[in-house]
C-alpha cells in the first residue's frame, strides 16, 4: 500500500475582516499518496490558493491538522515548518518568482545550496539541461522569455527532488503553445523523479491530465474523483 505523502485532518481557515471573521476553508480531510497528481480546481475564491499555502506550511490552520511526509506541521513554529518545506517540497508559481539578481543557473543552485546538497553547481546544471536550457544558464531573468523562466522556475523546483511538488496556476502567464510544453516537462520530471504533484488550475484540460481531481466551492471540498482515463 502507498504511504500517504500529504494529509488535511477536519483543516479549518478563518480570517478577520471589516465585517468579522470570514471562513475561507470549512471542514477539508483528504490524503494524497506518493506519486499521485491531484488538481484542485473550483471558482475563484473557492479557497483553492489559501489551501495550497497551507498543505505547504506558509500558513496555519485556525483548527485541523496538516501533515507532509509523516510530519504534523501544525505542531511546528516557522522555522520548523522551514526545515520541512527545504527537506521536503518544491513550488512552481504562476508568476516564477526568481531571483532577478542570480542567473538561470544560480537560481536553480539556491536551493541545493540552502539544503547543503553535495555538487550543487553540476546537479542544478544537470537539470537545466533536462529542461532544454543548458545553453541559457548565464542568463538572467530579464534576458529569458515567460517559458524559459517557467522552465528554470520548473527546474529549481524538482532540483531538490522534493517529495511534493506545489504548482499554483503555472501556465497563468504562458500563451497556450507555451503553456503546453510547460506542462509536459512538469509531468515528464513528475513521473521520472515520482513526486508527488499538486496543481492549483483553472485549467479544464490540465486537471484531466491528473490523477486526482478536487474540488472546492466556497471553502468546502465538494468532490474528490479519479481523473478520466
Amino acid at each position: 500500500m502507498k504511504s500517504a505523502v500529504l494529509a488535511a485532518r477536519d483543516v479549518n481557515k478563518q480570517v478577520s475582516s471589516p465585517e468579522g471573521s470570514l471562513t475561507i476553508l470549512s471542514g477539508v480531510s483528504f490524503t494524497i499518496d506518493k506519486g499521485e497528481s491531484v488538481a484542485v480546481v473550483g471558482a475563484s475564491g473557492a479557497g483553492k490558493s489559501t489551501l495550497l499555502a497551507l498543505l505547504a506550511g506558509l500558513d496555519l490552520p485556525t483548527t485541523g491538522e496538516i501533515w507532509v511526509n509523516g510530519v504534523n506541521l501544525t505542531d511546528l513554529d516557522e522555522d520548523g515548518r522551514a526545515a520541512v518545506r527545504a527537506a521536503s517540497v518544491g513550488f512552481v508559481f504562476q508568476s516564477f518568482h526568481l531571483m532577478p539578481s542570480l542567473n538561470a543557473l544560480e537560481n536553480v543552485m539556491l536551493p541545493l545550496e540552502l539544503a547543503a546538497r553535495d555538487s550543487p553547481r553540476q546537479k542544478a546544471m544537470d537539470i537545466l539541461r533536462e529542461v532544454g536550457l543548458s545553453e541559457r544558464w548565464s542568463h538572467y531573468p530579464a534576458q529569458l522569455s515567460g517559458g524559459e523562466k517557467q522552465r528554470v522556475a520548473i527546474a529549481r523546483a524538482f532540483a531538490t527532488e522534493p517529495a511534493v511538488l506545489f504548482a499554483d496556476e503555472p501556465t497563468g502567464n504562458l500563451d497556450s503553445r507555451t503553456g503546453g510544453h510547460v506542462i509536459d516537462l512538469m509531468f515528464d520530471l513528475n513521473r521520472e523523479s515520482s513526486t508527488t504533484l499538486v496543481l492549483v488550475t483553472h485549467d479544464k484540460s490540465l486537471a484531466a491530465r491528473c490523477d486526482r481531481i478536487i474540488g472546492l466551492d466556497g471553502g468546502l471540498l465538494v468532490s474528490d474523483e479519479k481523473a478520466a482515463a
